[in-house]
Formats: C-alpha cells, sequence, structure tokens
C-alpha cells in the first residue's frame, strides 16, 4: 500500500481541513462535501483523514466489522455472543462512480438461495465502509439508482439487499465524504441535504503559498516515505488533539442561549426541514471541543452555520451555494438580544450567555497546526420584430440599426414547468428520467439468459425454464432443481438521460428586449427541466455572420444557465450555420457516447438572412439532421398579430414539431409535447 501523503503537510486550505477533522471529531456532524474546481488537494486531504482517526475494535473475522461491545443481532455472519475484539485502522473506502449496485451493497448468490435455500453473501462497500469513511469522488456523476441506495443506508443505518423474497440485511454507519467539481453538474437535492457541512475550495492565488505548495509535492513524490517521517511529529500531534476533543465531546455543553441563535439563524436562512438545526447543533459542539472548551460560544454557531448552511438554502439550481455573513451576524445579534431580554433576574456580573468572550475558541475552534506558521485561508435590444426572412445582402435587420449592430444582454423571465420532451423509440443511455429505455431499474417488461452475472431474477420465467428437467435431474424432494442454465434475467424498462441540445437564435429579429426576455427564461426553464432529469446540455447560438458553440455537452446545467444570461443580440440571422454548427456538435457526441441518444431544441422565429439563398440553405441543413434521426423540437418565438409560420416550415424540415412559447408551459391549454417526432414529419 503506497504511503498517503500528510495531513499536516496540505499548504492552506483551512476551510477544507477544518470540516474534516470535526467529522473526525464527532463522527454525527454526518459527513463533508467538498466542492472545488480541479486540482485544490480536495482527494489528498480526504485521503489523508484516514491516518488520522482513531483505531475501531471488531468481532474478529467479522466481514461486517461488528463491534464486538454492542454486536449486531443481524450480522450474517453472527452471532457473537462474548466476542473478543481486536484493533484495526478505520478503513477510508472509495466508492467508484461507474460501479455496480452489486458492488455497493453486495451480491447474492441466488442459485444457491433458490436450490439450498442457503444466504450466500458477498458484502458488498457499504460493509466495509461500516465504522470508517465512505469516499466518493466525483459525487455529482453517481448514477442514480447507488444515490438512493446511499439515501436508504444513510438514513437507517444499515443496508438491505432482497432478491425474490430472499433478503440480508447489515449495519452500515459511516462517515460520508464527497468530493466534486460544480463545473460537472450538481448534486440531487436529497443527497446533497445528506452532507452535514459543505466547504468550497478553490486554488490560492498567492505565489508563494503556490511555490510550497509545489516544492512539498515534488519532494512527496520524490521519496513518500522519507516525506511522511518528516511529517510524523506533526501527524501524531493532530491524532492526539482529535483523541482529546472526542473525550471532551460529551461534557460540552449547548446552552438554550446558543440554541435560540442556530433555531434563529435557520430560519432567517428559510433552510428546509429540522436537519440543518440538528447539523448545526451537532458543528457547534465539535468545534468547541476542538478548542478544547466545555461551553459553546456565539462564534462557534457563527463558524458553524457558515459550514452547515450554504449548500441548504439553494432554491433552485441556478443558485450559488453561499451565505450572506452581514445577514448572519445581524441574526446572532439579534438572538442574543431577544434572550437577554427574557432573562429575567440576571445577575450583570453573571457571564455573558453566549461565553462570546471566551479568548480561547476565536473563529470556530482554530485549524490544525502548519510546520511554516502560515495560515492563510482557501480560496476558497431594440431590433425590429419585422425582419423579413429573405432580406437583401447587407441590408439592415431593423431600420436605424446596422446588421452588425450588438445589443447588451437583458435578464430572462421568470423560469416556469415546461411540458415534458422526449425522444421516440427505446434507448438504451445513462440512467435519467426523461425518455424510455432498457435499464437495471424500472418496470419489468420481460425476461432474458443473463448477459454475465445475474442481478435481477426473473423469477416465474427461471422456474418455468427449470421445471421441464425436474424429474431428469433426479428430483426427489420439494425443492426445484435449478441449474445456472435455467436463471433468467428480468428486462426492466426506465427512463435514461439524454443529450439536449439548445440552438438559440440571438439575430437582431430576437433582440426586443421583453421578446429576447421571454426567450431566455424559456431556455431557463428548459435547463431547469434537464438539470431534474439528469439530462447533458450543449448550448449553439447564432447571430451575424456565423455560429458558435457557447457550451459544449456538459452535465453542468448551471454553466449552460450562466451562458445564457451573458448572450448578447443583434446582426442577422445565420439559422443553417446555426443548425449545421450543431450537426458538428452532434456528430462527435456520437463518438463519444453513442448510447445517449440527443434531443435537438432550435429556439427561433424561423427567419433567415444572410448570404445568398439562406433559407433554402437552412432548409438543406435541418434535412441533414432529420436524415440521421435526431429527435428535434422548434421553440416558435414569432410574435405580433401577422405571422410568418416559418418555425413550423423549419420543424418539418427537421422531421419534428413546433411549439410556441406559451404551449411550452406545463400548465398551457395545449396538448402535452411529447416524443418529438411526428407531427412534421406526417405531413
Amino acid at each position: 500500500m503506497s504511503t498517503p501523503y500528510p495531513f499536516t503537510a496540505i499548504v492552506g486550505q483551512d476551510d477544507l481541513r477544518l470540516g474534516l477533522l470535526l467529522n473526525a471529531v464527532s463522527p454525527a456532524v454526518g459527513g463533508v462535501l467538498v466542492r472545488g474546481e480541479k486540482g485544490t488537494a480536495k482527494s489528498t486531504a480526504v485521503r489523508a483523514l484516514a491516518a488520522l482517526m482513531p483505531e475501531v475494535s471488531v468481532v474478529p473475522g467479522c466481514r461486517f466489522s461488528c463491534d464486538p461491545g454492542s454486536p449486531d443481532p443481524a450480522c450474517p455472519d453472527g452471532p457473537h455472543a462474548d466476542a473478543a475484539g481486536v484493533s484495526r485502522a478505520a478503513r477510508t473506502v472509495e466508492l467508484p462512480v461507474g460501479a455496480s449496485e452489486d458492488r455497493l451493497v453486495g451480491a447474492l448468490d441466488i442459485e444457491r438461495a433458490l436450490s439450498e435455500g442457503v444466504k450466500a453473501f458477498e458484502p458488498g462497500l457499504l460493509a466495509d465502509a461500516h465504522r470508517g469513511i465512505l469516499y466518493v469522488d466525483e459525487v455529482n456523476l453517481l448514477h442514480d439508482h447507488l444515490v438512493d441506495l446511499l439515501l436508504d443506508a444513510a438514513a437507517m443505518g444499515a443496508s438491505y439487499v432482497e432478491r425474490e423474497g430472499v433478503s440480508v440485511r447489515h449495519a452500515a454507519r459511516f462517515l460520508l465524504v464527497g468530493t466534486m467539481n460544480p463545473e460537472e453538474g450538481e448534486l440531487r437535492p436529497q443527497l446533497l441535504d445528506r452532507f452535514g457541512l459543505t466547504v468550497e475550495v478553490a486554488a490560492s492565488r498567492d505565489t508563494d503559498e503556490r511555490v510550497e505548495v509545489v516544492r512539498r509535492r515534488l519532494a512527496y513524490d520524490d521519496d513518500p516515505e522519507g516525506f511522511a517521517a518528516r511529517w510524523a511529529g506533526e501527524e501524531s500531534a493532530l491524532r492526539e488533539r482529535i483523541a482529546a476533543a472526542r473525550a471532551l465531546l460529551p461534557r460540552v455543553v449547548l446552552g438554550d442561549a446558543v440554541l435560540r441563535q442556530i433555531a434563529a439563524t435557520c430560519a432567517a436562512f428559510e433552510v428546509n426541514g429540522m436537519r440543518a438545526d440538528i447539523v448545526m447543533a451537532r458543528t457547534a459542539t465539535a468545534l468547541a471541543a476542538w478548542a478544547g472548551r466545555e461551553e459553546v460560544t456565539a462564534d462557534d454557531v457563527r463558524q458553524a452555520a457558515l459550514l452547515a448552511l450554504p449548500h441548504r438554502r439553494r432554491r433552485n439550481p441556478f443558485d450559488a451555494p453561499g451565505l450572506d455573513e452581514d445577514k448572519l451576524d445581524q441574526t446572532l445579534d439579534e438572538a442574543a438580544g431577544d434572550q437577554g431580554r427574557n432573562d429575567e433576574g440576571r445577575n450583570d456580573d453573571d457571564p455573558d450567555p453566549d461565553g462570546g468572550g471566551n479568548d480561547d475558541g476565536g473563529g470556530g475552534g482554530g485549524v490544525p497546526p502548519q510546520a511554516d506558521g502560515d495560515r492563510t485561508p482557501s480560496q476558497g435590444e431594440g431590433g425590429s420584430d419585422d425582419t423579413p426572412s429573405q432580406a437583401p445582402e447587407g441590408a439592415p435587420d431593423a431600420p436605424g440599426r446596422s446588421a452588425g449592430a450588438e445589443q447588451q444582454p437583458v435578464a430572462s423571465a421568470e423560469p416556469f414547468r415546461t411540458k415534458m420532451l422526449s425522444v421516440p423509440g427505446l434507448g438504451e443511455g445513462a440512467a435519467g428520467r426523461r425518455s424510455r429505455a432498457r435499464t437495471e431499474h424500472g418496470r419489468t417488461t420481460g425476461a432474458r439468459r443473463p448477459q454475465g452475472s445475474l442481478t435481477k431474477l426473473h423469477l416465474a420465467a427461471t422456474v418455468q425454464a427449470a421445471a421441464p428437467h425436474q424429474r431428469a435431474r433426479g428430483r426427489s424432494g420439494r425443492g426445484l432443481v435449478v441449474r445456472r442454465d435455467d436463471l433468467r434475467q428480468a428486462t426492466r424498462e426506465g427512463r435514461e438521460g439524454n443529450l439536449v441540445l439548445f440552438v438559440v437564435d440571438a439575430s437582431g429579429s430576437m433582440a426586443a428586449r421583453q421578446r429576447m426576455s421571454a426567450v431566455k427564461g424559456a431556455v431557463l426553464s428548459l435547463l431547469l427541466d434537464a438539470y431534474q432529469r439528469r439530462d447533458k446540455v450543449g448550448l449553439v447560438t447564432f447571430r451575424g455572420k456565423d455560429a458558435e458553440v457557447a457550451l459544449p455537452p456538459t452535465s453542468s446545467v448551471d454553466a449552460a444557465a450562466s451562458r445564457l444570461e451573458s448572450l448578447p443580440t443583434g446582426g442577422r440571422t445565420p439559422l443553417a450555420a446555426g443548425l449545421l454548427k450543431a450537426h458538428d456538435v452532434l456528430r462527435v457526441e456520437r463518438l463519444r457516447d453513442p448510447s445517449r441518444r440527443p434531443l435537438l431544441v432550435v429556439v427561433t422565429d424561423g427567419r433567415a438572412t444572410g448570404g445568398p439563398e439562406p433559407v433554402a440553405l437552412a432548409g438543406r441543413a435541418a434535412r441533414l439532421h432529420r436524415a440521421e434521426g435526431t429527435a428535434s423540437v422548434v421553440v416558435d418565438c414569432e410574435s405580433g398579430y401577422v405571422r410568418l409560420g416559418l418555425a413550423g416550415e423549419l420543424a418539418r424540415e427537421l422531421g419534428g414539431t413546433a411549439v410556441t412559447l406559451d404551449e411550452l408551459r406545463a400548465d398551457s391549454i395545449a396538448g402535452l409535447v411529447k416524443d418529438v417526432t411526428a407531427a412534421g414529419r406526417a405531413a
């Protein structure tokens, strides 16, 4: 096993180290989510934490790490009555993003269970992580079915494996640590709320600090054992401090004044549910113990709020996590004042109920020691709707405005819930919530012979396959004689995520302020829908003389929303260029991820100007998408009493359908938009 990088050798990143250390002091805090750009020591710090965790006592030979003092009565390896314990280091178990369900929860031998009645169970990663750390790198890319299993285990403290009436249960209590790069997409709200704390990390902009980072990393790469030996003293001291804080933790007092501040803070920031209050209380207690105090102070509450609330106050996927510190300070002061008025008869010489005068706890309890003595914080339109569909070359798009004029970006209208847009047919892409697909989860539609290991048994088909051979196999008792060739895998139908590629007209014909605001609001609404359905998204815009890829296909819907908000408008309408650029993007994505089916969403009024025969060229570009079977929908942005119907013509050329901005709303009286095919093809 390679020598891990020492925790105390990490330069800066104080918030990251403090969040991890508080969980080491009090695992009840609930884990930590580390958000930040690439190359900021996220994974290094998490892996280094394991060396600082206290050892655990386990039952010898138990694959589920039962505590000999209170063994799990339902342990598959039990019973463990009067078992003597042995000590071992706490484990850090890494969950790969692409892991299978069996790898996470364990696998049950269905053949032996059916034929012999034996629960032959191979434990998974949840069993390995029991009483240790479960680390998920790139946790935001974890598949939905694995997220569901993690949520169940985190809520119940146990893992259940059930296959056709055969059930195995074992304890699974672990410290959940996740790292992620927000540019690659956000977490599901349910999993986000399961992390007790969150910290933001970024590379330092200080030259000296960056030099020290490189110097230490090169020294570690040249001689890992020697480098770790030079930091052994600091590691030992930090390990002892964690043990002392754990011992002190049960004696820390959480007074009523502090509880009032916690409740007032959570109410002021409108967080959902009560988990935030509980996590803040546990975090503030851990901060006090870390500082060596037996009483929680107002500073502890403030630091706890900065760690526990930012990810809980998000109202939609496009809200940046964070906390208004001025509002936080005002809320804490008001809560302290209310408590003071309620403390009738308190002597003026009594200590402040918040304990704010304690000199030991400044800043929430301090951070681990650094050899160099540095404690640098982590860094963490104007335009006309009258433009003709084929304006002469060189003519302006609107009276009094040149064709190349660029208008400043306008704010988007309020997003709304959109109708369902889906790709026709049955796909086999990544699990999601948009289009029909063959998946590992969903409703059972049939059975087949397993390809590889059996994951979902189709019991009726298995019995039907085995039944004709019972006499030849010498069956004499009541049990069914089952062979591996009899086993049948259930085929299931669920939903997949798609690649939703937006092609947005940003030309002068779309530049009227109210109109472009409505268009941006519609695209923002579709982006929100894509986030909820676990899609990848891309953004192509066209205006002036050409089209550009504003955002290559990505899982980060936030990035797409950001590019949309800053989108300028003006100039001609090179519709053909936008469609051809989209074709190039989809061609590359089919090579990268052939199983993810695309959905093309063209947002335009259908006008095409600039160059020779712009409308005919746009039609040829549209038929190119149709020939490749790309599902498409045109969001018709044409407004006014006189409509030319150009967007509808474009939809027919694409082989898709057209919807107006009003029809896009889920609550509109127009029919539900599904399987964007065919209206155009039938015509």
